[in-house]
């Protein structure tokens, strides 16, 4: 962000961290000289703005109940009407009280790749009437709340005309730190920068220094930043080094990898101790968010300043007993030292590995740190970072973040690095922090001075290097060009052109769908751009890959262009990478592919369809050929009811053996001759039939989001025979196959079109219509991006029908609904949109009543029931022992059996069970 010269700078330079924890604004009034750093929490803020009510944090956010607005208790000086959310502390403790309208650690979540980070999922376990946000949107809406305060305590300085400067975890990858932006401009932040958390920490203390007289830094130093806040652990190295004038410069080396670790997890291992002191059979989903609460204040007084030396919990009756049957139990001192110093700071060696076990704590949605040892990470990381096959040794170590408030937790790190590089007594130096939570804000202000000229800036730029994918004529194994390298500065570019030394040539294709896979590393900061390396998974991290049809002028057909690469750092701390014409003025811009990066893990394209292998090009245009008899546009050669074996003779094997990358060959002849489908009824039935199974489950392949577009395109043209009941049949069975691609707005569509048409006569007699009502009931059944109360409806329509008709009905389609709609594991969508545990529970109980052990029935139990570890989708113990016995006495493999008892992963044939059809093969679900 720079300023123009012409124009006076914004009176204020105002940093803002909005932690999971604790949050914290900080301000720099220019017109002050000398200026100064003024740091407050959002208590402070609150009083600026004469806002009389609680402290407000903006990492919770509660939708209120209509009780909660009657007194005027959420009134805000800047609203006018009822509030639709409130956040902060006030949020967090009405929150624990009505956990299904609580959200909360919104950072996390806007980090967690493995979701939708702009669909509407939290809160995660919400109530049926709360209108769900997403990750995004929640952290707009603390932005916006923060701008508003501002807004009202300065009216004659609005907050979106200072420099504002945002902080983000050190290890946020590019798309989060793109969303990060789009919800600050969402909230209507527009001119915003981001700086590293563990960056601003240091930062501020180098303000501190200045202010305070501490002793200064030596060159040669190696200063490790030891942020662990709420949700996130962050580890960052700075070297001080001498400057040419004789001076000191201070470089930021490295940085660790994404950690979701801190403490919520804190929390959640609190409340599993005091659990199983609780209650024998566990406690029940409001008891578990009321004992999360409690735990983190209880661990707050224990671990803080002057503590007690035990405290009492108590928690509420369960199910209708509110007021009688509490709960109560004492938490000691020492004994919450040894369970949280310990389990998260234990005295591991500096050659420990983190384990890869999974992590235990999987209610609250989060990818969790699979080992809980804060200092396992730390020695993988110094480990990583040394010379020589040595670890590097920190010289001075700066704690920040609220975890650390505990002065047990500061004085384990501490014993730990003395155990792992002490040499009679050493210890390293530890730089004085006041503030823990308010640190990360006082930085950020005080780096947007040094923006402005004024202050010492940290050197390092970018934390990670990136490479983008690169193919090699003729050589095994994939292949990456470091594309930027780590320490790239803001606002500085690099240009990648063909190279005598590697002997690449870039060449890109255009209007036609291509995809260009991304990497990153935060270990291989040698590498400069150009440079070719080996993809080990070890060192670079795939990200989700830019995917796109890059356009050129009015032409249609592909064309190959001559190009050079180039990639910016941006001044807000983003990445561009754009393409240029070697010979010629046309340039393409890349795009982070923001969708597949939001996407559940299932559409993270990872090369396991091409995995499969690759078909000779003869064998591909034979098919192509032979689609081409049949539906080309020259007449009709072939018969269309043949055209499968020959297709099976000419790949030399059965369709259900044919790789994804001859299945995407297929699809691509289907597209292109559409009209085809046109010449008679069986045509387009087979059209229909060979299109979605060519192009099932709608994911795995490279730009499988762009062949579902086209696709898609079909639905509005609709049926050319749509008279007939086999195409109306194949029409449904086309959409079932790829619908794990649809987005969810196109299966809100065809859900809203199908629902429709089963209402009134019109439906009942569609109803009649076995085949046909059959494949409508697998298709919206198959709709995982449906809200969880249309799936409630759903299921409920599929019971009558079972209570009706019996295990006859519809040749089993209402049990295999039922197995994809009561489901505790989804095969493709968000955990989040499943059906209130309560809801299936009953389900289970109406299903079990009906006579006879058919497969899909018995298949739809086991889905129902099924393990996940997760106490807010997992069924109860006792409707557990039920399902087993009733399994059990139906023959149900060991298999089902264990995936209830004890949960897992599906096998290949229960996996053909859940699509309907077997994947293609090498896929996979995840």
């Amino acid at each position: 962000m720079r300023e123009d010269p012409t124009h006076e700078p914004p009176r204020f330079v105002v940093g803002i961290d909005l932690g999971t924890t604790n949050s914290a604004v900080s301000q720099v009034d220019t017109e002050e000289k000398p200026w100064r750093v003024e740091t407050f929490d959002l208590l402070q803020l609150t009083a600026l703005s004469t806002l009389e009510r609680r402290e407000t944090l903006p990492s919770f956010h509660y939708q209120p109940t209509v009780a909660d607005s009657d007194g005027g208790a959420l009134d805000l000086p800047w609203q006018s009407g009822e509030p639709s959310h409130v956040v902060g502390t006030l949020a967090r403790d009405r929150g624990a009280e009505v956990p299904g309208r609580l959200v909360a650690s919104a950072k996390s979540w806007l980090s967690h790749s493995g979701v939708d980070r702009t669909a509407a999922l939290l809160p995660w376990h919400g109530a049926a009437d709360v209108r769900k946000v997403s990750p995004m949107e929640v952290s707009a809406r603390y932005l916006a709340h923060v701008r508003q305060a501002w807004g009202h305590a300065y009216p004659e300085h609005p907050l979106e005309e200072q420099d504002v400067v945002l902080t983000v975890p050190a290890s946020f990858d590019e798309i989060a730190r793109e969303l990060t932006v789009a919800a600050a401009k969402k909230a209507g932040l527009p001119r915003v920068v981001l700086i590293e958390e563990p960056q601003a920490a240091f930062y501020a203390w180098i303000y501190r220094r200045d202010q305070s007289g501490e002793a200064a830094l030596e060159a040669g130093q190696n200063v490790l930043v030891l942020d662990v806040g709420g949700g996130t652990t962050d580890l960052t190295l700075i070297r001080v080094e001498d400057e040419a004038d004789g001076g000191l410069m201070f470089r930021r080396v490295a940085v660790g990898d994404h950690l979701i670790l801190g403490g919520d997890n804190l929390d959640m291992a609190l409340a599993h101790h005091l659990e199983e002191r609780l209650a024998k059979g566990g406690l029940d989903r409001r008891q578990w968010s009321v004992l999360i609460h409690r735990s983190r204040q209880a661990k707050e007084t224990l671990l803080g300043r002057l503590p007690p030396e035990k405290v009492v919990i108590t928690l509420p009756g369960g199910g209708s007993r509110l007021l009688g049957g509490a709960l109560s139990v004492e938490l000691g001192l020492e004994e919450t030292r040894e369970l949280l110093v310990e389990g998260f700071l234990p005295r591991a060696t500096l050659a420990e590995a983190p384990a890869p076990r999974a992590s235990g704590f999987r209610e609250l949605g989060l990818p969790y740190a699979p080992d809980s040892g804060i200092t396992r990470y730390l020695a993988k990381f110094l480990s990583s970072h040394g010379e020589d096959g040595a670890a590097v040794r920190p010289d001075v170590v700066l704690f920040n973040g609220g975890f650390f408030a505990g002065e047990a937790l500061r004085d384990r790190v501490l014993e730990v690095l003395g155990s792992w590089f002490g040499d009679g007594g050493w210890a390293p130096r530890v730089l004085r922090s006041e503030r823990l939570d308010l640190a990360v804000a006082q930085g950020a202000a005080y780096f947007g001075m040094v923006r402005r000229g004024e202050g010492e800036r940290i050197r390092g730029g970018l934390a990670h290097a990136y490479y983008i994918g690169a193919e090699q004529h003729g050589a095994a194994g994939a292949a990456a060009l470091c594309l930027v390298p780590s320490g790239l500065e803001e606002g500085h570019d690099v240009t990648l052109e063909t190279s005598s030394a590697t002997d690449l040539d870039f060449e890109l294709l255009i209007r036609e769908p291509v995809e260009f896979p991304i990497f990153t590393s935060s270990t291989r900061s040698g590498d400069r751009p150009g440079d070719l390396v080996e993809v080990d998974p070890e060192q670079l991290k795939a990200l989700p890959p830019i995917r796109t049809v890059l356009r050129s002028g009015k032409k249609k057909g592909a064309e190959k262009v001559r190009v050079r690469v180039h990639a910016r750092l941006t001044e807000i701390g983003t990445l561009a990478v754009w393409c240029s014409e070697a010979v010629g003025n046309r340039s393409w811009r890349l795009e982070f592919d923001v969708r597949s990066a939001v996407q559940t893990d299932v559409s993270e394209h990872q090369a396991v369809g091409e995995a499969a292998g690759i078909v000779e090009e003869e064998t591909v245009a034979t098919c192509e050929r032979l689609v081409d008899e049949v539906f080309g546009f020259q007449g009709k050669t072939a018969r269309p009811e043949q055209l499968t074996k020959r297709l099976e003779e000419a790949a030399g094997q059965g369709r259900w053996e044919w790789p994804p990358s001859l299945l995407r060959a297929i699809w691509q002849a289907l597209a292109d001759r559409e009209r085809g489908r046109a010449y008679s009824i069986a045509h387009e039935a087979r059209w229909l039939n060979l299109l979605g199974f060519a192009l099932r489950p709608g994911f795995g392949v490279a730009v499988d989001d762009w062949r579902v577009g086209r696709t898609w395109q079909l639905f509005h043209r609709n049926l050319v025979h749509a008279r007939n009941e086999m195409c109306r049949g194949e029409w449904w069975v086309l959409w079932r196959r790829i619908s794990g691609g649809l987005t969810a707005g196109q299966q809100r569509a065809l859900a809203q079109s199908l629902l429709a048409q089963l209402k009134g006569p019109a439906g009942e007699k569609l109803r009649r219509r076995t085949h046909e009502a059959a494949e409508i009931r697998r298709l919206l059944a198959s709709l995982e991006w449906l809200e969880p109360q249309v799936k409630e409806r759903l299921g409920e329509e599929a019971l009558l029908d079972l209570d009706q008709y019996g295990v006859k009905v519809l040749s089993g389609a209402q049990h295999w609904a039922l197995a994809r709609l009561g489901a505790r594991v989804p095969a493709y969508g968000p955990p989040s949109g499943v059906v209130d545990v309560e809801i299936v529970e009953t389900w289970l109980e109406r299903a079990m009543a009906v006579g006879g052990g058919a497969r899909e029935l018995v298949f739809a139990v086991m889905q129902m029931a099924r393990l996940t570890g997760d106490r807010f989708r997992d069924v109860s113990n006792s409707v557990r022992e039920r399902v087993l016995e009733w399994l059990a006495a139906r023959g149900a493999s060991d298999h089902y059996l264990e995936l209830v008892r004890e949960g897992g992963e599906l096998d290949t044939g229960e996996e053909r069970l859940v699509f309907g059809d077997s994947l293609p093969r090498g896929l996979v679900i995840r």
